[in-house]
């Protein structure tokens, strides 16, 4: 890149730029891929990241114009502390209070997702905005309005056009820019993946023998690395689906009664309440449900029917160990690196 006025500084051998257009100065963004991740699935050619890309889609993430209220954000449903889900909440709480009927998922990793949501009714990350935004029980607000809102802010107008080099905010731009920032939240430096790694993670005794356990009783569903194989499936923790068909509800399928998204492992430690409901406080709640709680319907996975009774097969001493291990999952620097923080 050519450089206009460039003054090399004396004793302190300091470099000054002068009359140099800052604001076109948009370096590239290289995310570091994990070696134990399978390759990404979104394409990120089609929308290359860059510094002022992510930032601004960072701004956007926390910017409450988003909503009709001016008071919701994405940010507001997805706090970082709690891996990005609405902690304490069995479901979402949107502008006015309104309740969403399901639990806010955690936003990790998202670029190896090729679905979004706990009914797959999204199948590519640079349109997961508008689902919330305009579900009336969330954002409640129009991506229309929303441009319209973003249009007037001479602050955003100039962000926009040091990122994309354009004039008018139009909803490409937008979504591209929010797909920037999450494109950058990836958790994998937990104690499990040092460890898989050989990157001087130590494990227990007893968190080895959880990891024996999971992978024996948990990993058809929870799979890879990511922890999930992202799939849809009914778990059994109902058999009444009058509120909440699931899946079905995108395909108008009856086999996708009732299922739901297998969502990803990582941070579960954090991302209580469990469930698309929220029904469940803690990971022993949900080992229960799985040893001693499923309930039977049509659709239910028949990888719970394959032992005499329903469930997972599980002593008291196992579902401990296979805690012991989830928690190996929790990365504590992604719940508090600064790079996706507010403030």
């Amino acid at each position: 890149m050519k450089l206009n006025n460039i003054l090399l500084g004396s004793a302190l051998g300091m470099v000054t730029l002068m009359a140099f257009d800052i604001h076109r100065f948009n370096q590239p963004v290289e995310l570091k891929l994990p070696s134990n991740f399978p390759e990404p699935v979104y394409d990120l050619k089609t929308n290359p990241l860059t510094e002022k890309g992510v930032q601004l889609g960072k701004e956007l993430f926390y910017e409450g114009k988003l909503s009709r209220t001016g008071a919701v954000s994405c940010g507001f449903c997805h706090q970082q502390p709690s891996a990005f889900t609405h902690h304490g909440h069995e479901v979402s709480h949107g502008v006015d209070d309104r309740l969403g009927k399901r639990n806010s998922l955690p936003i990790s990793n998202l670029i190896w997702m090729k679905t979004f949501f706990w009914d797959g009714g999204v199948n590519h990350l640079d349109f997961v905005a508008l689902n919330p935004m305009e579900n009336p029980l969330e954002m409640d607000e129009t991506l229309e309005n929303v441009l319209k809102k973003l249009n007037e802010s001479e602050h955003y107008r100039a962000a926009f056009r040091e990122a994309f080099g354009v004039e008018e905010i139009k909803s490409t731009e937008f979504l591209k820019a929010l797909s920037q920032f999450t494109a950058t939240l990836i958790s994998a430096n937990s104690r499990y993946d040092k460890y898989v790694r050989q990157e001087g993670g130590q494990l227990s005794a007893q968190e080895l023998n959880g990891l024996t356990l999971f992978k024996n009783k948990c990993s058809s569903c929870h799979a890879t690395d990511l922890f999930t194989d992202g799939s849809y499936r009914n778990n059994g923790i109902t058999n009444d689906f009058r509120f909440d068909k699931g899946r079905e509800e995108v395909t108008s399928n009856l086999s996708d009664r009732g299922k739901f998204k297998v969502p990803s492992l990582r941070n579960v430690e954090y991302t209580d309440p469990y469930m698309h409901d929220g029904r469940f406080t803690s990971l022993e709640e949900v080992l229960n449900h799985y040893s001693d709680g499923v309930q039977i319907s049509e659709t239910v996975d028949r990888l719970l029917l394959k032992n005499e009774r329903p469930g997972i097969a599980m002593t008291e001493g196992e579902k401990a160990d296979i805690i012991a291990f989830l928690k190996t999952l929790t990365d504590k620097e992604f719940l508090t690196d600064k790079r996706f923080s507010e403030y």
